[in-house]
């Protein structure tokens, strides 16, 4: 289905967000810092946005973004290419849930839009976990429910009607965007969330609510 979706991906994000996607980034990206974050993981990079901002931001040097789609991969490498990244930023095929890194290996690990793409959401936490050194760093961005009055209502029928219709035109795949809203329906967010990650040993947990609601960036360390 990604595959099948890559081409349309990023004008998509910016068309069904209005282009507040890469301001959601940043602000994700904000919460790590120069000093400590050196060596950043970027599970489900898709096509390597938040990587691209990670390496704006922190100067990092090592950064490998990891996705099980060769296709958005390969559009991320045109992107980092583009920009000189290349010997920075590092695309990799692989599965969240199953890394192919040693113990401790990363500062960092980020991911956006992708945790609640997990089949095994407590094993794919548990391997971001793993990976990371001691006290190093969380930061998850990922889509919520809005919880505000009359935003709710207003939003739930875009996200369940508007948003397929606008997918299925431009991308020529209903489903993904159907799938879209029904992932976001079945995700434990907030505090839910949050407990699954103290579930894992993630310590010093929190969440930040950004965009009434529509999305909400989570944070922890090992």
């Amino acid at each position: 289905m990604f595959d099948g979706i890559a081409p349309y991906y990023d004008f998509l994000n910016g068309l069904l967000s209005v282009g507040i996607d890469t301001i959601w980034r940043r602000k994700t990206i904000k919460q790590l810092n120069k000093n400590d974050h050196r060596h950043v993981l970027d599970i489900a990079t898709g096509t390597a946005d938040l990587a691209i901002e990670a390496e704006k931001q922190l100067k990092c040097e090592r950064i490998v973004g990891l996705d099980i789609s060769n296709q958005m991969l390969e559009i991320g490498r045109k992107k980092v290419a583009k920009k000189s990244l290349s010997d920075v930023i590092e695309l990799v095929v692989g599965d969240s849930e199953n890394l192919n890194f040693e113990t401790g290996s990363f500062d960092a690990v980020t991911a956006a839009f992708g945790v609640r793409n997990f089949g095994n959401l407590e094993k794919g936490l548990s391997e971001m976990h793993r990976v990371l050194r001691n006290q190093g760093k969380i930061v998850i961005l990922e889509f919520s429910k809005p919880r505000i009055f009359p935003f709710k209502q207003l939003y739930n029928t875009y996200f369940k009607y508007v948003l397929p219709v606008i997918g299925k035109v431009t991308s020529k795949d209903p489903k993904a965007y159907k799938y879209l809203y029904e992932s976001v329906q079945s995700f434990p967010d907030y505090e839910n969330f949050e407990q699954v990650l103290q579930k894992i040993g993630f310590k010093n947990t929190s969440w930040t609510s950004l965009s009434l609601g529509i999305c909400t960036i989570y944070q922890g360390t090992k």
